[in-house]
C-alpha cells in the first residue's frame, strides 16, 4: 500500500511522524460510510453493510487515538442496504446526536453512548403498499431541519425535521414532507444542497436520464438544466465544491471520467479529470479549500486533483493512494481537513493526506 505524491507524504529522514493509516474491517462489505461532524467526535463514523438480502447493519466506529485502533461503538440492524448514511452536519452541536440513513425509507437515528435508536421514519407514500426505493439523501448544512431525498420514482421530497422535548423523551424527533417534486423523466440518483443563495434554497439532481438539474425551493415551478450526457448515459452522483458553489462534480454510470460542471457556464464541462483506469464510483471535495477534489474508482485508485487552473486541462492528479481491491466509497472529513476515508470489501481507511 504506497501512497504516491508530487507533494511528498513523507517526512524528512529523522523525524517520526504520526501514522498516516488507520484501518478497520468490518464482518462484511461496506458500502455507506460517513464522517461524524461533531467537535467532540474526532474519528467517528458510520458504516453500512451491503448485504444482498432484507437484514443489513449500521455500525458506528471511533479510533482510540491511545491505541491507535478503531473500535465498534454501537451495531445495530436496518433493513435493505443503506443507499446513503450521513450524520447531521452540526458541527457546533447544537442539536441532538443524529444520523440519518437512506434505503426503503429515511430513517433517523439518535447515537447513545452505547446504542442507537430509532427516532423517526419518514415515509412519503402513507396510502400505499408500494415503496419507492431511496437512491440518497442529503442533509442541509445551513439549516439541519430540511433534508431532501431522492427515489427512483422521478420524484425528490424536501422533509423538514422537528426536534422538540416533548412527553419527558428528550428531542423527540419527527419529520413531515414540505414538498414532493418530480425531478427528472427517468430515476432519480442523487441529490444534493448548494451554499449558494444562502445555501437553504437551492438544490440539484442527477438521474438517468443523464441530467445535472437545478432547483429553488422558492420558486419550484422550473428547474435549470445545467449538464445532459451527450450519449444520455446515467449520472449517478454529484457533489457541490463546499467553498465556491459555482462549481460540481458529476460522473455517468461505467465512466472512468470526472466532469466538473461550472453553473455559469451550462451544459459545457470546465474541466474533466481522467487517469482512472476503471469506473469511477466516488467524488468528495476537499472541505477546505475550493480547488481540490478527490474521486475513487474500481481500479483501486483514490486521487486527489488540483483544479485551479481550470479551464486549461488538468492533466494529472497531485496525489495517488492504491487501495487493495476496488474503492467504493470516499469520504473526506470536512472537520478534519487532513482526512479522507475510503472504504473497499469489508475494509475502511482513514488517510491522511
Amino acid at each position: 500500500m504506497a501512497v504516491h505524491s508530487s507533494a511528498s507524504l513523507t517526512s524528512s529522514v529523522g523525524q517520526t511522524k504520526r501514522k498516516e493509516i488507520y484501518k478497520y474491517e468490518a464482518q462484511w462489505t461496506v458500502y455507506s460510510m460517513n464522517w461524524s461532524v461533531r467537535p467532540d467526535k474526532r474519528f467517528r463514523l458510520a458504516l453500512g453493510s451491503f448485504i444482498e438480502e432484507y437484514n443489513n447493519k449500521v455500525q458506528i466506529v471511533a479510533l482510540d487515538e491511545e491505541s491507535s485502533e478503531f473500535c465498534a461503538v454501537s451495531t445495530f440492524d436496518h433493513p435493505y442496504p443503506t443507499t446513503k448514511i450521513m450524520w447531521i452536519p452540526d458541527s457546533k452541536g447544537h442539536f441532538p446526536d443524529l444520523l440519518a440513513t437512506s434505503g426503503d425509507y429515511l430513517r433517523v437515528w439518535r447515537a447513545g453512548d452505547n446504542e442507537t435508536r430509532l427516532e423517526c421514519l419518514l415515509n412519503n407514500n402513507k396510502n400505499s403498499d408500494f415503496c419507492a426505493p431511496l437512491t440518497s439523501f442529503d442533509w442541509n448544512e445551513v439549516d439541519p431541519n430540511l433534508l431532501g431525498t431522492s427515489s427512483i420514482d422521478t420524484t425528490c421530497t424536501i422533509w423538514g425535521l422537528e426536534t422538540g422535548q416533548v412527553l419527558g423523551r428528550v428531542n423527540l424527533v419527527s419529520g413531515h414532507v414540505k414538498t414532493q417534486l418530480i425531478a427528472h423523466d427517468k430515476e432519480v440518483y442523487d441529490i444534493a444542497f448548494s451554499r449558494a443563495g444562502g445555501g437553504r434554497d437551492m438544490f440539484a439532481s442527477v438521474g438517468a436520464d443523464g441530467s445535472v438539474r437545478m432547483f429553488d425551493l422558492r420558486h419550484l415551478e422550473h428547474s435549470t438544466i445545467i449538464y445532459e450526457d451527450p450519449q444520455h448515459h446515467p449520472l449517478l452522483r454529484l457533489a457541490w465544491n463546499k467553498q465556491d458553489p459555482n462549481y460540481l462534480a458529476t460522473f455517468a454510470m461505467d465512466a472512468c471520467e470526472v466532469i466538473i460542471l461550472d453553473v455559469r457556464v451550462p451544459c459545457t464541462p470546465v474541466a474533466r479529470l481522467n487517469n482512472h483506469r476503471a469506473c469511477v464510483n466516488g467524488i468528495a471535495w476537499a472541505p477546505h479549500s475550493s480547488c481540490h477534489i478527490c474521486t475513487a474508482a474500481d481500479d483501486h485508485q483514490a486521487l486527489i486533483w488540483d483544479i485551479q487552473q481550470m479551464p486549461r486541462a488538468i492533466e494529472d492528479p497531485i496525489l495517488a493512494y492504491t487501495a487493495e481491491c476496488e474503492i467504493n466509497q470516499i469520504q473526506w472529513a470536512s472537520t478534519q481537513p487532513d482526512w479522507i476515508a475510503i472504504c473497499y470489501n469489508n475494509s475502511l481507511e482513514i488517510l491522511r493526506v
